[in-house]
């Protein structure tokens, strides 16, 4: 609700600003093109109501003109990019303006006619070349308002975009940092590597073949985080791969106190999803909950109807909690909203814990 304010506030902020400049902008142009017309020579010498009568009149008229462009250029920033299109919005634009600011100038000058005739119902055909002057003047001078407030608006807009992009390219580096820091963790801690190079031993002495496949498997992690671990966004497929190595080690060196079920329709897989996440999820609950063989800890991946992947498990809580930072889930929710994706969802009860994730068309 503040921030909505804040906006209102700063929107009527930039229509007095404009309209005020619009107005300062009119005479002083109007002015330099002519200082000598017999319009500025009598312009004191009129009567208080006459002069008040036109400054309101100028006022609503510059009003109009900024409310005007403002409002185009706000409209066209839904339809048309500057960025992907510059020549096309500069053409839609720059026509519309002009266009409404003739509409405007036809209106204003009708109703002027209008007000100053004794007779409301006849308005005088002749013209005279002062007033032709003076007409064509304020239609030009409009128009260079018309223009004058696109371009400051043109500008303001591609400068507020670049500032954004540039706060988002930095968020979205930094969450990249720390998940590649967390792949890095699980690379040099020493209790994966102690763990898993302790059950390979094993597995070469009791099966040379299986001792290969765990070694190949470990290895294909290692090479997916380095490789993958700066992206934005991997396909389904490629994660759910490596989830498959990471699931072998795991099931070899936990053995039967955990039991994994996927479940992803295949038209899914070409979808994408920010790299690490499946990895992050499962490591963070074998970290929070008990894995024996008598009540297995129960690993489900699966989608809905809406595009989305559900990582749930099991709610086995261990009786000592560890401490957690909490950085894995609070990573992959602020990877989510830097990419403009709807944020992951957790649903949590007694029996399991969800993590329902929206998978991105690329």
């Amino acid at each position: 609700m503040g921030k909505e304010k804040d906006t209102f506030l700063n929107n009527n902020g930039k229509r007095i600003l404009f309209t005020v400049f619009a107005f300062v902008l009119l005479y002083l142009v109007s002015y330099i093109i002519d200082p000598y017309a017999s319009y500025w020579q009598n312009f004191f010498t009129r009567g208080w109501r006459e002069v008040l009568e036109e400054c309101l009149i100028s006022t609503v008229f510059c009003f109009l003109i900024s409310e005007s462009s403002i409002r185009i250029g706000s409209e066209l920033n839904k339809r048309i990019s500057w960025t992907q299109y510059a020549g096309r919005r500069l053409i839609v634009e720059t026509g519309l303006n002009l266009v409404t600011v003739l509409l405007i100038n036809l209106i204003v000058n009708q109703l002027c006619s209008y007000i100053s005739s004794e007779d409301t119902s006849v308005i005088s055909p002749e013209i005279s070349i002062e007033q032709t002057r003076g007409m064509l003047q304020w239609i030009m001078v409009s128009i260079m308002i018309a223009f004058m407030i696109m371009g400051i608006n043109t500008g303001n807009y591609l400068i507020v975009n670049w500032k954004n992009e540039a706060i988002r390219s930095a968020e979205l580096n930094q969450v990249a940092m720390e998940a590649e820091l967390q792949s890095l963790k699980l690379q040099i801690d020493p209790h994966f590597v102690f763990n898993n190079l302790s059950v390979l031993s094993e597995l070469i002495l009791e099966d040379q073949q299986l001792g290969y496949e765990y070694a190949e498997n470990f290895s294909r992690i290692y090479r997916y985080l380095l490789v993958n671990s700066k992206k934005d966004l991997i396909s389904l497929d490629d994660e759910l791969k490596f989830l498959n190595s990471y699931m072998f080690l795991i099931e070899h060196r936990v053995g039967e106190g955990v039991h994994f079920d996927i479940a992803v329709n295949t038209e899914l897989r070409n979808l994408h999803m920010p790299p690490l996440t499946l990895q992050l999820l499962v490591e963070n609950a074998l970290k929070h909950n008990k894995t024996s063989k008598k009540d297995p800890l129960k690993i489900r991946l699966y989608n809905n109807d809406k595009q989305e992947l559900i990582v749930e498990n099991s709610f086995l809580p261990i009786e000592k909690p560890l401490d957690s930072s909490g950085i894995g889930i609070r990573n992959i929710i602020r990877r989510y909203n830097l990419l403009s994706v709807q944020e992951p969802r957790i649903v949590q009860d007694d029996a399991s814990f969800k993590v329902i994730l929206s998978l991105i068309k690329v």
